[in-house]
């Protein structure tokens, strides 16, 4: 066998400290394990470990992440047809990633047991990890409104996925705090519950004299190839839509990109932060959680529309325009037929991007404001949808 590169190297010492890591985490859990321990258990020195983590929480978002990305597909089953139904297999399938039990065995469900108040302990992890949350409540909202059936009037479903999942979150935190108190049977009810709850949603689009303008554009776009994180599949990024590069403190924004899009655009949202060693890790986290939530309650053809790109290296920003990024990033680009058609920057830039008007010139030149749509595009009134015309 010959001899491993440089980067074949550098992935096997990884993959070994993850190993490692997750032994020593389930085992003594995080506060009391050592990264000295973990370099002894993957048979690596300290500073082996350190090259790949920056710190011992960072390693630990690590292993939550490569196990939440490593679960395996849910076998075949009914299809829900309701929004109860898909929010009481919703509510189960997140149930079974805790404990629920005083049993004492380490395991994936245990060893998530110090997440909460490691985030919590710092505002660098509770700022993006509160936009991760906006981002999953907007997912699990879609996937909702995707499931009402035909005839019913259309509507937001955001604050109901809010609600689902701040019953799902506190009930994991009392379960950690009070364990065998938790009655799982309960917590499905009233998720269920919450299905056919009124929460008056209406989507209200940003105050359009403070947000960014869109401006004409005609430049080359050749992203790199990138797995979308909710389907978990390799996807091309130049289809005709919305391609907004945001950071993790300014995921809230990615509605504002959905609503305002024609109804055959595709939305992409691309995360970056300033900080990935630490951060991007969650953020892979807490999307994968999610992820195998909604593919044991909802079938694929109603999954959201929205993908969702994990950038650790900057290189779809880079594509996009942005050669530096950081957590307050919010840069938007219009593709259309392969080309960069129009861009905005700074806040209420998905928005201005979403809604441009775009069309197709001949290349190198550049299209005015208020030019006709491609084929096959549809033209935006620069206004958002009203509840009764929003995408999924």
């Amino acid at each position: 066998m010959g001899r491993l590169t440089r980067a074949q190297t550098q992935e096997r010492n990884r993959a070994k400290v993850l190993a490692a890591a997750r032994d020593e985490f389930a085992e003594r859990g995080f506060r009391d394990a050592k990264i000295d321990a973990i370099a002894e258990r993957a048979d690596l020195t300290r500073g082996a470990v350190y090259s790949n983590f920056p710190g011992k929480r960072a390693l630990y978002f690590a292993v939550l992440a490569d196990l939440a990305e490593r679960v395996p597909e849910p076998a075949a089953s009914e299809p829900r047809h309701t929004t109860r139904e898909a929010l009481g297999a919703f509510a189960r399938a997140w149930l079974t990633r805790l404990p629920l039990t005083t049993d004492a065995r380490p395991g994936s469900a245990r060893l998530g047991m110090d997440l909460m108040p490691e985030i919590l302990a710092d505002e660098r992890t509770r700022r993006p990890f509160a936009q991760l949350m906006k981002l999953d409540a907007l997912l699990l909202g879609l996937a909702l409104e995707r499931l009402r059936p035909a005839g019913e009037p259309a509507g937001r479903l955001v604050r109901q996925a809010e609600s689902v999942l701040t019953t799902l979150h506190g009930a994991a935190q009392l379960d950690a705090a009070a364990p065998g108190f938790v009655e799982p049977f309960n917590v499905v009810g009233v998720c269920e519950h919450l299905a056919g709850l009124d929460l008056g949603d209406v989507w209200r689009p940003p105050h359009i004299p403070f947000i960014s303008q869109a401006r004409p554009a005609d430049e080359p776009w050749s992203p790199p190839p990138v797995v979308d994180a909710v389907r978990d599949e390799p996807v091309e990024l130049t289809d005709d839509g919305v391609v907004a590069v945001l950071g993790l403190h300014r995921l809230g924004a990615a509605e504002e990109a959905v609503r305002a899009a024609p109804p055959n655009a595709v939305i992409t949202l691309v995360l970056v932060t300033g900080d990935p060693g630490e951060l991007a890790p969650l953020a892979r986290l807490t999307v994968a959680e999610l992820r195998a939530c909604l593919r044991r309650a909802f079938p694929p053809p109603v999954w959201p529309r929205l993908r969702v790109v994990h950038d650790e290296t900057g290189a779809v920003a880079a594509a996009a325009g942005v050669p530096a990024v950081s957590d307050e990033t919010e840069v938007a680009v219009r593709v259309s037929s392969g080309r960069v058609r129009a861009r905005a920057d700074g806040r209420g830039a998905c928005h201005a991007a979403a809604s441009a008007t775009v069309t197709t010139p001949p290349h190198g030149t550049v299209p005015p404001t208020g030019a006709v749509p491609a084929a096959g595009t549809e033209p935006s009134t620069g206004t958002m949808p009203t509840a009764g015309n929003q995408r999924g």
